[in-house]
C-alpha cells in the first residue's frame, strides 16, 4: 500500500499527532484494548463500532441506515478513535480520518483469542460491547470468518482504503510485541 508506515519510531510520531484515527482489524487481534490504550494516552474518544453502532442490548443488531447516521455524527468530531470493522462504512470514516491503524495479528492468535476470551468472559459483557451483549463460546461460522478474515475481508479492506483513503497513512502492526512498542513510544510509562 502506497502510504504504509513501517517504522515504529515513524508510527508513533503520526500517531501522536493524529486526532482522528480508524482502528480495524480482524476478530481476535486485539484492536479493541489496543484502540482504549492509545485512546488514553493521547487524550482522544474512544469509540467502540460493536458498542455504539452495531449492537442494540441483547445481541440486536442496530438498522444499516441508523448505524450510518450514528458513524457521520462520531466522524463530524474532531477527535476520536474508531475501533471496528465494517468496510461498508470506510467511505464515511476515512475521508475523516489522519491516520488507519492495521492490526493484522497472525490468524492462529485471532482464533486462539476469540476462543479463550468465549471462555474467561462467558456470561459477561466487554467494555467494546453493547450492554447485555454477553460473551459466548464461538460457533464455527465464527470461528471460519476469523480464520479466512484475510482471504475474503481484507480485499474490500484494501479497496475501500484505495477508494476513499488513499492518501490517509496506514500502520500496520503485526505482533502485540509491535502493539506494545508503539505504546510505550508514544508513553513510556504505559
Amino acid at each position: 500500500m502506497p502510504n504504509d508506515i513501517t517504522a515504529i519510531e515513524d508510527a508513533a510520531e503520526v500517531l501522536g499527532a493524529a486526532r482522528r484515527i480508524v482502528v480495524f482489524g480482524c476478530s481476535g487481534g486485539g484492536k479493541s484494548t489496543f484502540s482504549q490504550k492509545l485512546a488514553r494516552v493521547i487524550g482522544v474518544r474512544y469509540v467502540s463500532m460493536d458498542r455504539e453502532v452495531f449492537w442494540l442490548p441483547g445481541w440486536m443488531s442496530r438498522a444499516r441506515s441508523e448505524q450510518r447516521q450514528l458513524i457521520a455524527q462520531i466522524v463530524a468530531e474532531n477527535h476520536w478513535i474508531i475501533d471496528g470493522n465494517n468496510p461498508s462504512s470506510l467511505d464515511l470514516r476515512l475521508p475523516r480520518a489522519d491516520l488507519v491503524v492495521w492490526v493484522r495479528m497472525p490468524r492462529w492468535l485471532c482464533v486462539w483469542s476469540i476462543v479463550k476470551r468465549g471462555f474467561m468472559d462467558r456470561g459477561k459483557t466487554r467494555p467494546d460491547m453493547a450492554p447485555g451483549c454477553l460473551e459466548q463460546m464461538p460457533d464455527w461460522q465464527f470461528i471460519s470468518y476469523v480464520w479466512n478474515f484475510e482471504r475474503d475481508d481484507v480485499p474490500e479492506f484494501m479497496e475501500g482504503i484505495r477508494r476513499h483513503g488513499a492518501s490517509v497513512p496506514v500502520v500496520q502492526l503485526k505482533s502485540r510485541a509491535d502493539m506494545g512498542r508503539l505504546l510505550h513510544r508514544l508513553d513510556p510509562v504505559d
